[in-house]
């Protein structure tokens, strides 16, 4: 459970059309700041958004770090718009719908077990984020007994 009074946005909220992208930008800058707290900069959700679009991950912090309003947008942007609609709605909804697995899929269990064990029907990281942050994740259906 997060004891931060201060979150990120959340992996919903698109920014430049991207999901994840407002929330890893606000990662860089409470690293940046020295709030980020028991947030991890550089999780693989964010290595993942690196990857697709071509952000380096330690630019992209430096530029929060050191740069001028608007830095960041001005080096994100074009590594954006280099994707095309179809690219933008896969990896959206990729990072939405993706389910954990593995040690994430531990990680996962562990965590909802903590925050929301009456929530079978939440399970990506995403909405269990969300929860853990105090949004609110609308019920869903669930084969689960």
């Amino acid at each position: 459970m997060k004891t931060n009074t201060v979150y990120p946005r959340s992996v919903h909220e698109k920014y430049l059309g991207v999901v994840q992208l407002a929330r890893t930008i606000d990662k860089a800058t409470m690293k940046a700041t020295g709030s980020l707290g028991e947030y991890d900069y550089d999780c693989p959700m964010d290595q993942a958004l690196f990857h697709e679009f071509g952000i380096d991950g330690k630019k992209l912090f430096y530029i929060a770090k050191y740069g001028a309003d608007g830095d960041i947008e001005g080096y994100v942007k074009p590594l954006i718009a280099k994707k095309n609609e179809t690219d933008l709605n896969r990896f959206n909804l990729a990072t939405l719908t993706g389910k954990p697995t593995g040690d994430s899929l531990m990680q996962f269990e562990d965590l909802r077990a903590q925050i929301a064990p009456t929530r079978p029907d939440v399970t990506t990281w995403p909405d269990l984020l969300d929860l853990d942050e105090g949004r609110a994740v609308s019920q869903r259906e669930t084969d689960e007994v």
